[in-house]
């Protein structure tokens, strides 16, 4: 296996839906780096394919062409390689925040952060550790206990973070984590986003298309019609 020091490296990246008359190119040789501790965002509009970038990048869609890099590792070189355990690799390397919650509603927050861990062979008394010091970090200790239905949106939202960081994850990826926030709380969000990048050394990747909420970032990558055409470091105009 190649390794470098990248958490994610993306090479000529292109995804085509479909075949022949009805094929559609949702992404076209996009390229990228991201190095841990790095909080970037993917930013363009609806239908720009930053989401199906994303979903390449978690080992959901398998790309038609190019290479991927998770954490130094090659998995994919004009398709998924052969001998790498996609399951295992977004078990151990990844962390997934999504638009919507998907908190499961008859587990508490914190058994919602435990599952998470349960799934990759975490003892019970250790993930319940795990889950109760991720919770306090985000200001939700006294929230532990609660169903999904008796939290807020943005309660909701910080428990997603917590799953998404309770197996120590090297990269996490974020689809628009945000849209179904306010203002202030999506803001929130973003900042926390920023801390933990730094605390925790993983690369977050952030898909939005509200420049607003990018304020702080490391990096902006700009996506239209599938291809990323171009890309800022903080303080650059």
């Amino acid at each position: 296996m190649v390794k470098n020091s990248c958490a994610v490296e993306v090479k000529n990246l292109t995804k085509i839906y479909g075949k022949g008359d009805t094929a559609v190119t949702a992404l076209k040789n996009a390229s990228l780096k991201v190095m841990p501790g790095e909080l970037v965002a993917i930013l363009g509009p609806s239908g720009s394919g930053k989401s199906t970038l994303l979903t390449c990048i978690g080992l959901i869609n398998e790309p038609t062409h190019g290479a991927l890099l998770i954490d130094g590792v090659v998995v994919a070189d004009e398709g998924w390689l052969t001998g790498i355990d996609l399951k295992q690799m977004r078990r151990e390397k990844l962390g997934f925040i999504f638009q919507a919650h998907n908190l499961i509603p008859f587990l508490t927050a914190q058994e919602n952060v435990m599952v998470a861990m349960e799934i990759n062979g975490v003892t019970r008394s250790c993930a319940k550790k795990r889950s109760s010091q991720l919770l306090e970090l985000l200001n939700l200790g006294h929230r532990a206990a609660h169903y999904p239905t008796s939290l807020s949106g943005g309660e909701s939202q910080r428990v997603a973070i917590a799953r998404a960081l309770a197996n120590y994850p090297k990269v996490i990826l974020a689809d628009e984590p945000t849209a179904a926030l306010d203002t202030e709380n999506g803001k929130n969000v973003m900042n926390l986003l920023k801390k933990l990048a730094v605390e925790n050394n993983s690369a977050i990747m952030v898909v939005t298309h509200d420049q607003r909420m990018v304020e702080g970032f490391d990096r902006i990558y700009h996506v239209s019609d599938g291809r990323i055409v171009g890309d800022s470091e903080l303080g650059e105009e």
